[in-house]
């Protein structure tokens, strides 16, 4: 079965002088066009928003509304449609200021027909030309946005995977010293209550959250016998104790995502007035993200029950970290700490430990449903913490 051909395009031509219409319609008829005719540039534009016209043959000179006028008219309405000029006037700057404004041709009348066809079939081929590339980059830009879109979907699943891969470190860390629970998520909570408090946010606010949750992974390192040991450490072994800063930076410095988590790492036993380890720095030699961990961390250390003491209450525990600000404690932190307020540091707790009371009920529902007699698990995270009351 052969190919229909396609219609032939309509070209709609516009002049004032009605034989010059009838002229050059019979003559492009002759040649296979589908003409249209119009008397003025309103009929022109009148006739151009009712049927698709891929070109435009106009007078340059008309009374009313001109050739130019239909011109801009034609570029802002229908950027689609080629447009050539014809005018009875061989002026130079009136040819270059058409083309200047988006015509495809400039012919003097009466025009020959072979430079009337061949300026047709310029303007239609760069129309057909112009439309194609159009097509091809509106079909590269939705490439581009479903790729970005499945990327963002990729970076967001490996983002929760790093996450889940850190968390069960940190679980695996704290169900080694078996001191408190959920110890290293409430410190992280606190953290970055606190962070955002002092405006902090975006990529900064993950990085110190990474820090925080990451703070004791050097305790790896340190033996057992040290680490657990149920009384009070020997000089010598409190020199093996406080090495962990150091090992839980060396551990993770080398990964790019964690390169900053890792400074707060290494400096979070660090305190405000110089007085801390491994390199006693002081002030804003801290990174700003151990600066706010430290408050967060005696915080729950202070507040937290231990197998050797009970935890104290809250109003204690601000008290005490407002009593050791710019000692012990950055009093800018200090200051967005007391900002949150006893309330608000006591809801955090409250609503972790009910969205950890949640998912545990979830957990044991669906282990129950799969009839497997499994006990879900609880997903606690078994914190460290130093127990230590912060030394003013």
């Amino acid at each position: 079965m052969e190919a229909i051909p396609p219609p032939p395009p309509r070209i709609l031509i516009v002049d004032d002088d009605e034989s010059v219409r009838d002229v050059i319609s019979v003559l492009l008829r002759e040649e296979g066009y589908n003409c249209t005719t119009a008397s003025g540039a309103d009929m022109a534009l009148d006739i151009a928003n009712q049927d698709d016209t891929p070109l435009v043959i106009s007078d340059m000179k008309m009374p009313g509304k001109d050739g130019l006028w239909l011109l801009e008219a034609m570029r802002d309405k229908h950027p689609d449609t080629a447009v050539i000029m014809l005018t009875g006037y061989g002026d130079t700057e009136a040819a270059v200021d058409c083309l200047r404004r988006g015509a495809v041709d400039y012919l003097l009348k009466p025009p020959k027909l072979t430079d009337l066809i061949r300026a047709i079939e310029r303007a239609l081929a760069k129309r057909r030309i112009e439309l194609a590339r159009r097509r091809y980059q509106k079909k590269l830009e939705r490439k581009v946005r479903d790729r970005t879109a499945e990327l963002r979907t990729a970076l967001r699943d490996i983002g929760v995977t790093y996450q889940n891969t850190l968390l069960a470190l940190v679980s695996a860390l704290d169900a080694r010293e078996h001191e408190t629970k959920d110890h290293s998520q409430r410190v992280v909570e606190y953290t970055l209550a606190i962070a955002t408090r002092m405006g902090i946010k975006g990529v900064e606010l993950d990085e110190i959250g990474r820090g925080a949750l990451l703070h004791d992974i050097g305790k790896i390192g340190v033996p057992d016998a040290v680490l657990l040991k149920p009384g009070k450490l020997t000089p010598d072994e409190w020199v093996e104790m406080r090495k962990h800063p150091d090992i839980g930076f060396s551990m993770i410095a080398q990964i790019p995502f964690l390169s900053t988590p890792a400074q707060i790492v290494l400096s979070h036993q660090e305190r405000f007035d110089g007085e801390g380890y491994p390199r006693k720095l002081a002030r804003h030699e801290i990174h700003i993200g151990a600066r706010i961990f430290a408050v967060a961390d005696t915080l729950d250390a202070m507040t937290s029950d231990r197998p050797y003491r009970k935890g104290t209450s809250f109003g204690n525990a601000v008290s005490e970290i407002a009593r050791c600000a710019s000692s012990q404690f950055d009093p800018e932190v200090v200051r967005a700490f007391l900002d949150i307020g006893e309330s608000g540091l006591v809801k955090i707790k409250e609503d972790m430990a009910a969205r950890k009371a949640k998912l545990a009920a979830e957990k044991k529902t669906n282990a129950n449903g799969n009839g497997n007699g499994a006990a879900a698990g609880n997903g606690d995270l078994n914190g460290s913490g130093n127990g230590e009351k912060p030394k003013g």
